[in-house]
């Protein structure tokens, strides 16, 4: 076994020639909103506590409350404040959720794969099965009337095989590779993949669940690393991915604080700040032949 991989090179952030996103600005943010499904009586999923038995209903139904409440709870605060998102959609959610996944496609976010469901990880999949799983995935969310040109692995989970059948599949970008405040190519045996950042760290389910923070310190993490951002964006253009689950941030509790900080930034009206989505920033760089 490689302790090593081919994907991408060492390539440190201060010596990368400088650009711009759009219109001047320095520092692009997206809201990337995890719309996932799980499987009652087993499979993966996030915990709230240790489940007793199968089928465990509490786990379940707590996972299940971001599609029923949390998210249009969500979808309010974004509409307030004007803020499309990247939706990276679990396609088992058209058929689970009838009408959610309309609803992003209507409010103007951005289609973005996550696999089938977040039920399974698709590494473990063979090299057919996830050939498979990822046409099948790009057909049912391509029904919607927007062919996703991005995809984020539930889990994170990755094959060796994934970013050559995301760039045989016609993907333009994959948000599993989280090493990098830039876009980055990745080598694939069927040319280049942008890997756009998105952060492990600016994350409600690391922050809350593994870490058990709670929403107030979750919004002062998103305020410090926006501050750090700025200081940094006059010598090198940078990305800032804050990765929301509407089964956690979508609860009661935690909009509030979500909101102060967003509502925060977006009222400074920072002229350096391009409020986008993860698709938009992977259209700049390849439309301009950006990208390390």
């Amino acid at each position: 076994m490689s302790s090593s991989h081919d994907r991408y090179s060492y390539s440190p952030i201060t010596t990368r020639p400088a650009y711009d996103w759009p219109g001047g600005r320095r520092l692009a943010i997206y809201l990337g909103v995890n719309h996932e499904v799980f499987d009652f009586g087993g499979g993966l999923g996030a915990k709230l506590a240790p489940s007793q038995t199968e089928p465990d209903v509490m786990n379940y139904a707590w996972r299940d409350y971001g599609n029923r409440v949390g998210v249009w709870r969500l979808f309010d605060l974004f509409d307030r404040l004007g803020l499309r998102t990247t939706a990276l959609l679990n396609a088992d959610v058209i058929d689970r959720c009838p009408g959610l996944a309309e609803a992003c496609r209507d409010r103007g976010d951005e289609i973005a794969a996550h696999g089938g469901s977040n039920a399974k990880a698709q590494g473990s999949l063979s090299k057919h099965g996830e050939d498979r799983l990822i046409r099948e995935v790009t057909e049912r969310l391509a029904s919607l009337g927007m062919r996703p040109t991005g995809w984020l692995g539930p889990w994170i989970s990755e094959s060796r095989d994934t970013p050559d059948l995301l760039a045989r599949h016609g993907y333009r970008y994959v948000l599993d590779w989280a090493h990098d405040d830039q876009p980055t190519r990745l080598s694939t045996a069927h040319g280049g993949l942008l890997s756009v950042p998105y952060s492990q760290e600016i994350n409600d389910l690391p922050a809350i669940i593994q870490r058990r923070q709670e929403g107030e310190t979750f919004a002062a993490m998103i305020r410090s690393a926006v501050e750090q951002l700025l200081s940094e964006c006059d010598r090198r253009p940078v990305v800032l991915g804050i990765a929301l689950h509407p089964y956690i941030m979508g609860q009661a509790h935690r909009v509030p604080p979500l909101a102060r900080v967003l509502a925060e930034l977006r009222e400074a009206n920072d002229p350096r700040i391009w409020w986008t989505t993860a698709g938009d920033i992977a259209a700049h760089v390849e439309d301009n032949g950006l990208a390390a």
